[in-house]
């Protein structure tokens, strides 16, 4: 059996782009937790909705939820910025968040015994899905670095649009994500902001590995 003293939770909050995801994936493999990008749910569900709109009621959501593999969020299809706009609409939907939410709830605190722990980003993560995170992060970046970041990933992709149009596309989602009525995106007050407009991928990870093991080291964690 595990010391609990060593299992961990991670919650992070963040907007689209900011480059959570890609530290996120980094800590949690670093420290063997659990990872969801519980934005990729979302973002799944929007291409069910965009593949058969009709088909698409709370019934074949649930469905989905219920046989839903945190592989089955791995898909590049799912970065297109079509995908992106509809999911960030399907988010501010009570009924389908709450079909959502208990999916979450069993990534955050009922992953496999392989694991330490969980880390899961997202929009409502620190407040909602896991208020009681042992670490609590709100990761941003300037609007320009995010549609800049946005834009080379999709370019990767194949993908023919312009820069303006992804710039946009952001302050879109941004207005979007911090003013829906349901879990809209916030800082709260015991989130550690953490600015990657001038931070590499690898300075952002050792950035928050140390704060991590820091507090861990204080307690006698490590």
């Amino acid at each position: 059996m595990k010391n609990k003293k060593k299992i961990i939770k991670i919650a992070i909050d963040s907007p689209a782009a900011a480059g959570a995801g890609t530290v996120a994936k980094k800590i949690s493999k670093h420290f063997n937790l659990l990872y969801l990008d519980t934005g990729k749910i979302y973002r799944l569900l929007a291409f069910y909705k965009l593949k058969n709109e009709k088909k698409f009621k709370n019934t074949f959501i649930r469905k989905k939820i219920g046989k839903l593999k945190i592989k089955d969020l791995q898909g590049k299809y799912l970065l297109s910025d079509k995908i992106g706009i509809e999911a960030s609409i399907i988010a501010k939907n009570k009924n389908i968040r709450k079909i959502v939410h208990n999916f979450q709830l069993r990534c955050a605190y009922k992953f496999p015994k392989k694991f330490n722990g969980s880390c899961l980003d997202g929009r409502d993560i620190t407040y909602k899905i896991v208020p009681d995170a042992d670490f609590k992060f709100f990761i941003t970046a300037s609007t320009k670095v995010r549609a800049k970041r946005r834009f080379k990933e999709l370019k990767k992709l194949g993908r023919k649009i312009a820069y303006n149009d992804v710039f946009k596309s952001i302050k879109k989602r941004d207005y979007r994500d911090y003013n829906r009525r349901f879990s809209p995106l916030k800082k709260t007050s015991d989130s550690i902001l953490i600015n990657t407009s001038n931070l590499t991928k690898k300075a952002c990870f050792f950035k928050i590995k140390k704060i991590i093991e820091t507090k861990q080291k204080k307690n006698g964690n490590i």
